[in-house]
């Protein structure tokens, strides 16, 4: 089983600690990277082949803007925005599909992402 690509992009340093412990844990997943810089996050994607791009925090301004952006040059790219908080996620996807991750645990984030990882998959096998 190919495993999913996650490219990091979150602060402060504990949130990030905490968000690729997580990934690590999971037998299905693998981080490719951490960025900061939004212009090394466009790169990043490239060069790590991302599926899954995690973000946090982010201004909600500036939340939409960079999603379009990836999502404009990288279709298949999947995204996850956490606020500083974590009591919101978001998913984004291409065609400007974003879906609110209810009750954002570990639990219910792995889940939308898997999901939506699972779904691109079938659908590019048919």
């Amino acid at each position: 089983m190919q495993k999913i690509k996650v490219l990091l992009a979150s602060r402060p340093k504990l949130l990030s600690e905490v968000i690729r412990n997580m990934i690590a844990r999971q037998p299905d997943m693998e981080v490719m990277g951490e960025v900061l810089d939004p212009i090394e996050l466009l790169l990043a994607v490239v060069e790590t082949k991302a599926e899954v791009v995690i973000v946090t925090p982010l201004d909600s301004e500036e939340e939409p803007r960079l999603c379009r952006h990836l999502l404009a040059d990288h279709p298949q790219l999947k995204i996850v925005t956490l606020s500083r908080t974590g009591v919101a996620a978001t998913l984004y996807e291409s065609g400007s599909r974003q879906q609110r991750i209810q009750e954002p645990g570990e639990e219910s984030i792995l889940r939308a992402i898997r999901e939506v990882v699972r779904a691109r998959a079938k659908g590019a096998q048919t």
